[in-house]
């Protein structure tokens, strides 16, 4: 017969009265809770139904989407620029990233759109030119920042702050002698932050990456105020005229919460593949390689 580890011991705990009282609670609430849900007439699930996938919905759907991308790649990026500022250890160059962070971090996001959208209002007009020339562009600026453009800025330049810490810890978590070693080998920053950082940041950034995708995702909902045609303010134009606003409301909230499920799916599969530790990335594998031997005496 197969003992039982002293390990594994630990693990077993037997069940108490409590444990199923507890269980017994929670599920007497979520039947209560559905049973409100479905007798309740004024959530209207006819006309959840009716709306769920009308097009002006569906339109709202690919306008949060497109949003929620575009806002997110150009903040990596954009991040990942404030990260090495934040590293360089030029002091000058450190201010002006700690100066950003801070600023978008600490300014409401709302605030922040709105702000882009009445740009205007500060410089109607940018002059583009070449110094000591002549040539000079103007740009109407109340044409080029267009409510979609507000939107996209604001949601960008608010999403690097966040993305800029997320990535910074990320290479606080690299060890020290690797980074030695590299500079060692003669490598370029580019070539040490393409073969050794950013391979070995991965695990540590994308948990919290990921969260940050689903918080733009939902983030995204606060574009309605400018105007823009996202998934609430689609919503929000149909229930103006047919009084319908819980419902339609109700449509929305299953639609985010459906986009943010499906979104966690992939999360946890990636953090499954680079969270195993016993593997280490392809490019640290080939930086560890280039390390030369050490000769014995």
């Amino acid at each position: 017969m197969a003992q039982i580890r002293p390990e594994d011991k630990k693990r077993l705990r037997p069940h108490h009265i409590w444990d199923y009282l507890a269980w017994a609670a929670a599920l007497l609430l979520a039947v209560l809770l559905l049973r409100s849900m479905i007798t309740n007439p004024n959530y209207q699930w006819d006309v959840v139904a009716k709306y769920f996938t009308h097009d002006s919905i569906l339109h709202g759907i690919g306008i949060t989407l497109m949003l929620t991308a575009v806002s997110m790649l150009l903040g990596c990026v954009l991040g990942l620029v404030l990260a090495l500022m934040r590293d360089s250890g030029k002091r000058p160059v450190v201010a002006v990233a700690i100066g950003y962070i801070s600023f978008f971090r600490g300014t409401p996001v709302l605030v922040q759109l709105i702000f882009w959208f009445n740009f205007a209002a500060l410089y109607p007009d940018l002059s583009i030119g070449v110094p000591f020339t002549d040539f000079q562009y103007q740009v109407d600026t109340n044409a080029m920042i267009s409510p979609l453009t507000a939107a996209i800025i604001g949601l960008t330049l608010n999403e690097a702050a966040y993305m800029a810490e997320v990535i910074r810890g990320g290479f606080a978590a690299v060890d020290k002698g690797q980074i030695e070693a590299a500079d060692s080998l003669g490598m370029s920053y580019s070539k040490k932050l393409r073969a050794v950082l950013l391979p070995q940041i991965m695990p540590a950034i994308l948990p919290p990456t990921g969260n940050q995708l689903i918080s733009m995702l939902k983030g995204t909902s606060l574009v309605s105020v400018l105007g823009v045609a996202d998934l609430l303010q689609s919503a929000q134009l149909i229930y103006s005229r047919t009084y319908e606003t819980v419902p339609l409301l109700i449509v929305a909230s299953l639609w985010y919460l459906l986009m943010t499920v499906l979104l966690g799916i992939p999360q946890s599969m990636i953090e499954r593949r680079y969270g195993r530790s016993d593997r280490l990335p392809a490019g640290a594998r080939r930086a560890i390689k280039q390390i030369p031997q050490e000769v014995p005496a």
